[in-house]
């Protein structure tokens, strides 16, 4: 898929993307392949991009994923609702960083000390 694909998306679409990509992209990192993972990230950022560009009622759709059984997908999903969601995003975080160990755990973990920190600034 390409950036340019991601506005055409319906926005229920547009979010299954986000949680297929977001649990995928922790595991083509798991296997050593940090391009696929690099591009991967890119497409989430775009699509994180799009989200908030169709307004507040696209975006908490985000909030669906926050239960996602998959941790890399609670994470991104956390982390992209901190600005509108910003309890629930640092309940699923901090749960995150309590509980999974790895990447992810270390990821939640630094996206709550930036966001405490008033320092944290998704692209």
């Amino acid at each position: 898929m390409k950036k340019a694909q991601i506005k055409k998306l319906p926005t229920e679409e547009l979010i299954e993307k986000v949680r297929t990509l977001s649990a995928e992209r922790w595991r083509v990192i798991h296997a050593g392949k940090p391009k696929e993972a690099n591009r991967m990230y890119d497409l989430l950022v775009a699509a994180r991009g799009e989200l908030r560009a169709r307004g507040s009622e696209a975006q908490r759709q985000l909030l669906k994923l926050l239960d996602d059984p998959d941790p890399g997908t609670r994470c991104w999903a956390a982390g992209s609702v901190l600005e509108f969601a910003p309890d629930e995003g640092e309940r699923v975080l901090t749960e995150i960083a309590q509980h999974v160990d790895g990447l992810v755990g270390f990821s939640a973990e630094r996206t709550l000390e930036q966001w405490r920190a008033g320092t944290f600034n998704p692209p």
